[in-house]
């Protein structure tokens, strides 16, 4: 059986549809009004999982990260924590509207406080991103509370993740892993479906998928016909807001088009190079089988001349038997354009 994964009763693997997770983030800025308008925006698309961040900022980042810009910000990255983190009342508000309109709601804590708070929150698995995969003191951590984890792995290697799952497998916990690149937009061209394919054949006893920060659903729809469970796109409204993750985040008619998509494209999967037994009604008609174009007398040798391959492949000789017909005798008085069987030929 393929290896999956369970988050509160949705398994998670490649016997089962593509899971699409809409990742609010920050997106919101911090307004929680903001953050339910994404929420209803993913439920019209027919999500089945949110994911939020959490970011309790002075246990996330020292000082020093007032200095640091991110490449698609103008500000540094502790003040746009800072201005987009929710509150825990704001959170759990959030993760109750979530629930209510039946989604699951999960987040990716940032620090040992974000995660001690989404575990007194209950939620049902844990997101853990690619700048998290080596901080190995935190994935312990949040490997204690026991619940399954997707753990995103950009910028790292074969080696780092083996670190990181090591740890999920000694606590006996279910880890999926997702191939990433984190660049915000990703360029194409490092997309990388080969690196995804690598971390499949290096863990082929977990789960595995992709976080996307393209522009399009092309790099999501491929990793699935190459097995991806997982796929992980930021999300938005509509793409007239401003937070930090918009360029790259799918609205609400990308998102149920990827649903939509995916789940055909799994469909897709697999199969044997055979004919189906479902393509017996084409067959009837399109192939070609053995018959007369000539009267042939009985004990007359078949040919060219009075043999040949015609539609419909309903009669007894496929045409991949003509040529072991030719030069054998008829056993009977044979009319032209008659379908040929095996008991006209002498043996």
């Amino acid at each position: 059986m393929e290896p999956y994964i369970n988050i509160a009763g949705r398994k998670i693997g490649r016997d089962y549809k593509p899971l699409v997770i809409a990742e609010i983030g920050i997106n919101h800025e911090g307004s929680l009004d903001v953050a339910k308008q994404m929420v209803d925006a993913a439920y019209r698309a027919g999500v089945e999982v949110v994911k939020h961040q959490t970011h309790i900022v002075e246990d996330e980042m020292s000082g020093a990260a007032r200095k640091v810009i991110p490449g698609n910000a103008n500000v540094s990255i502790y003040d746009i924590m800072e201005r987009c983190a929710l509150n825990e009342k704001d959170e759990r508000a959030l993760k109750a509207y979530v629930e209510e309109k039946g989604m699951l709601f999960i987040s990716t804590p940032f620090s040992r406080a974000a995660a001690n708070r989404l575990e007194e929150m209950n939620v049902p698995a844990y997101k853990i991103g690619s700048g998290e995969c080596n901080n190995y003191p935190l994935l312990e951590h949040i490997a204690g509370f026991g619940k399954p984890v997707i753990l995103s792995t950009g910028m790292n290697t074969i080696e780092s993740v083996q670190k990181a799952v090591s740890i999920f497998d000694t606590y006996q916990v279910p880890v999926a892993l997702l191939h990433t690149t984190n660049l915000y937009p990703t360029p194409v061209h490092l997309v990388r479906f080969g690196a995804m394919m690598e971390l499949h054949e290096a863990f082929p006893d977990k789960v595995f998928g992709l976080s996307d920060h393209t522009l399009n659903n092309n790099a999501c729809l491929g990793a699935v016909a190459l097995g991806a469970s997982i796929l992980e796109r930021h999300f938005t409204d509509h793409k007239q807001r401003t937070g930090p993750d918009i360029v790259c985040s799918m609205d609400e008619a990308e998102c149920a088009d990827l649903i939509q998509g995916s789940e055909e494209i799994w469909q897709m999967r697999g199969g044997t190079k055979e004919p189906a037994k479902e393509e017996q009604v084409t067959i009837d008609f399109a192939f070609a089988t053995v018959c007369t174009i000539q009267p042939i007398q009985k004990g007359e040798k078949f040919s060219k001349e009075n043999l040949w391959v015609k539609r419909p492949g309903t009669g007894e000789i496929l045409a991949e038997k003509f040529n072991g017909i030719i030069g054998k005798k008829a056993s009977r008085d044979i009319e032209t354009d008659v379908q040929l069987s095996w008991e006209d030929i002498d043996v």
